[in-house]
């Protein structure tokens, strides 16, 4: 075993372990493989909406579009439906 990777015991319902086996019977991997993957995108969240945010950030200070400094939206058309 790899010396990073630490042992974890958890505490399931016997039904959903067995779908949890299924699907990853399914996707060709193990049940643990799959586990591993959730935490990590977890783990990573954090990160990839720190990097979104910023992306559009850059996007609105570098887009070529602007509105016309006297545009107000109509209270009317606004509720339109």
């Amino acid at each position: 075993m790899d010396p990073r990777l630490v042992r974890l015991t958890l505490a399931i319902e016997e039904g959903i372990l067995e779908g949890a086996r299924v699907v990853a019977a399914e996707k060709r991997t193990t049940v643990n493989a799959m586990v591993r993957e959730f935490l990590k995108d977890i783990a990573n969240r954090d990160q990839r909406q720190q990097r979104a945010r910023a992306a559009l950030r850059e996007l609105m200070h570098n887009s070529k579009g602007r509105m016309r400094p006297d545009f107000r939206f109509e209270r009317e058309e606004t509720h339109e439906r």
